[in-house]
């Protein structure tokens, strides 16, 4: 039964009745904030940032362990190389979208703690992969598109966290969420190295071994302390509304732009060193500064757009994506590692900083488009409660596609490895024209003076 409205917020007493769900959440009201909804708020999305952290972790997992299958006895080409880091971000795509809708059919609570349990999956397939001689290919591939099973845990977490912070605050939450989950990258890339080389030689079995444990962890602390909220349930009309907005669309394909080449480039860099750099193969381990760096940008982004505007700072990431690119390719042209590096690094930090500026322009575009196409005498709480649930559904819509920008930026390093030139200098061309496309988008959509007129909801200065 619904709490009464005098109540400041929802009791202990009710989340166990009612299965920690929420049944009245209104983080809007200054009051309901401070007097425990913050407190509620920071909780979930502590514990959401863990479950998404550790989904990362195991999506990228195969990027590491791809380098030291050589070592291990196992000889597989470049092309099939490619294959097993373009399946996981394959699979991690398509899944996105489903577990967008998965969070508000089953509440937030009960999804995190089953999409954590079921990385379970791909660690033991991984372990049985490398510690049974001869292994076949297809078994790897099948182990590869297991670890998929991270990537859909970003789009349920963004989901979830974005029902429970107020439009003031939500840029930094859900970029600390989404930071949080990204550094999952970093970290296997940092640590799985370290921890395989334990003991004598390299063992594989460790990668698959060190995170049984906290996936276990992840699954019992969400079921234990996460809540559901009653609000979020699914609204078929808001989804259908939101799909058919052409802004969705729009910054779907910027946060391929932005999201696909971060996760494109966490999965191929360690790669790309080894293949393109002969002799500097020991740097493997240093390809996890990439993805740290990006990840920690994330929130700056969320937060800089809450102050001077989301179209603003994406327009400008795309301008220095396009830079750091054109040093990626003059380092190639010069086989010059150190440019190589610090141009891919610079990369990893703008579309950390486009990762945070483009989910923070979500919710914004539909709060103003919401309001600017409501019947006149729609009672605003409605139309506020709908527009947060059709940001919900563009941000699994856009996390899908923006992962599916990761398989796409493998597939052009994959075919440009496999050319006459065997280098990635024409895949550099093609990810550049990208960048420009994206640019000119963003202009055209949010930043040019005819939108800001009033046609389309210009979001060069908003702070809703």
């Amino acid at each position: 039964m619904a709490l009464a409205p005098e109540h400041p917020i929802p009791t202990t007493s009710s989340f166990r009745l009612r299965g920690r769900w929420l049944d009245r959440w209104e983080p809007e009201d200054p009051a309901f904030w401070r007097a425990g909804g913050r407190r509620t708020a920071w909780k979930n999305l502590v514990l959401s940032i863990f479950s998404e952290h550790l989904g990362f972790s195991v999506w990228v997992l195969m990027s590491i362990v791809v380098t030291d299958l050589g070592s291990a006895g196992y000889d597989f080409t470049v092309g099939q190389t490619f294959w097993l880091l373009i399946v996981p971000n394959l699979v991690g795509s398509v899944l996105r979208v489903p577990y967008t809708f998965a969070t508000p059919r089953f509440g937030g609570r009960a999804w995190t703690t089953v999409s954590s349990a079921l990385l379970a999956i791909p660690c033991a397939m991984l372990l049985l992969a490398v510690t049974n001689e001869g292994t076949p290919y297809w078994f790897f591939l099948l182990t590869a598109a297991a670890m998929g099973l991270g990537g859909g845990n970003f789009s349920s977490s963004m989901a979830n966290i974005s029902f429970f912070f107020p439009e003031r605050e939500k840029g930094l939450a859900l970029g600390l969420n989404a930071a949080g989950g990204n550094i999952g990258v970093a970290v296997t890339q940092l640590a799985v190295p370290l921890v395989i080389s334990i003991g004598t030689g390299t063992t594989l079995a460790y990668a698959a071994l060190m995170w049984l444990p906290v996936v276990v962890l992840s699954a019992s602390l969400a079921w234990l302390f996460m809540d559901s909220i009653t609000a979020a349930r699914p609204d078929g009309h808001s989804y259908r509304t939101a799909l058919r907005s052409k802004h969705t669309w729009v910054m779907s394909l910027l946060y391929v732009g932005t999201f696909g080449s971060f996760i494109g480039y966490s999965f191929a860099f360690p790669t790309l060193i080894e293949l393109s750099f002969a002799g500097y193969e020991h740097y493997v381990g240093l390809a996890f500064i990439g993805a740290a760096i990006g990840s920690a940008a994330r929130p700056f982004g969320g937060w800089l757009s809450d102050r001077i505007g989301g179209a603003r700072v994406t327009v400008w990431t795309f301008v220095a994506l396009g830079a750091g690119t054109v040093g990626v390719l003059i380092s190639v042209t010069r086989h010059d590692f150190g440019l190589f590096f610090a141009s891919f690094v610079a990369l990893f930090v703008f579309t950390g900083i486009g990762n945070g500026s483009t989910y923070r322009m979500i919710p914004a575009i539909f709060a103003v488009e919401a309001h600017r196409t409501a019947p006149a005498g729609a009672d605003p709480a409605r139309v506020t409660a709908s527009a947060k649930r059709q940001a919900a559904a563009v941000v699994g819509v856009c996390g899908a596609l923006g992962a599916f920008g990761g398989v796409l930026v493998n597939l052009v390093f994959r075919f440009s490895l496999l050319g006459a030139d065997a280098d990635i200098a024409s895949a550099l061309l093609v990810i550049l024209a990208c960048y420009v496309v994206c640019l000119v988008v963003t202009w055209w959509f949010y930043l040019r003076r005819g939108v800001a007129a009033g046609r389309a909801p210009s979001l060069a200065t908003a702070r809703v």
